[in-house]
């Protein structure tokens, strides 16, 4: 018990990111939407939200709410596979990205395929998946840098992985765990030889749809407190 009570302490006093932000504010907007809390009382707790600088000072405005329990109280998510599915992804790349002697970019509003190759050859490739739509739950980004520098950006509520490695080079991924079930799983795999890979979440950026389906859920919520 004791080792428990210091791991949640520990816990609760880690920088909050942006994404315990959003967590706190759907609960929010739940309670809000179920007529828990009116709206100065919500509005209020909305701002002292965006001032919380600790996971535990996040908490402090939802523990009298059933949702924050609910959340607490449910069984731990199934962590992303190391390795994609057998199966899911194609043999050939559904884009690539090159860069020989010269800078190649991709970023912005952009369809992420299942399988995208990254070559930086004496060059600088830039990946940046978080505006992408991503059509496939399972993404690989396949890696190969040769005295170059490949540089991939996340949204901060997928899963990232990473199964390559370095010669002689730095290949550095920041693993990155969903709590959303259906959130896209990228892997990073390959070799930075002389070179250098790198992929981390990217601070302030999620995955629209995902947030469009929690919105869903609340305007749901909503219009059934409205229509009583």
């Amino acid at each position: 018990m004791d080792l428990q009570k210091q791991d949640l302490q520990e816990q609760a006093a880690l920088r909050a990111s942006d994404a315990d932000r959003d967590r706190i504010a759907d609960i929010l907007r739940e309670a809000l939407a179920e007529g828990r809390l009116t709206a100065d009382e919500h509005a209020e707790r909305v701002e002292g939200v965006l001032a919380a600088k600790t996971v535990g000072e996040l908490e402090v405005f939802v523990r009298d709410l059933p949702a924050a329990h609910r959340h607490r109280a449910a069984p731990s998510f199934a962590a992303a596979p190391s390795r994609p599915t057998v199966g899911a992804i194609p043999a050939d790349p559904d884009d690539s990205v090159v860069a020989v002697f010269s800078t190649a970019v991709r970023r912005g509003r952009w369809r992420a395929g299942r399988r995208i190759h990254a070559y930086a050859i004496f060059g600088s490739v830039e990946i940046d998946l978080s505006e992408a739509l991503f059509e496939y739950q399972q993404v690989v980004v396949k890696t190969i840098s040769v005295f170059g520098n490949i540089e991939i950006r996340v949204p901060e509520n997928v899963s990232l992985r990473g199964t390559g490695g370095g010669v002689l080079g730095n290949f550095e991924v920041a693993p990155l765990d969903s709590t959303e079930p259906d959130a896209p799983v990228v892997y990073i795999d390959g070799w930075a030889v002389l070179g250098n890979v790198e992929a981390k979440p990217k601070r302030g950026k999620l995955v629209a749809d995902i947030l469009d389906r929690v919105q869903r859920k609340v305007d749901k919520s909503l219009r059934k407190h409205l229509d009583r």
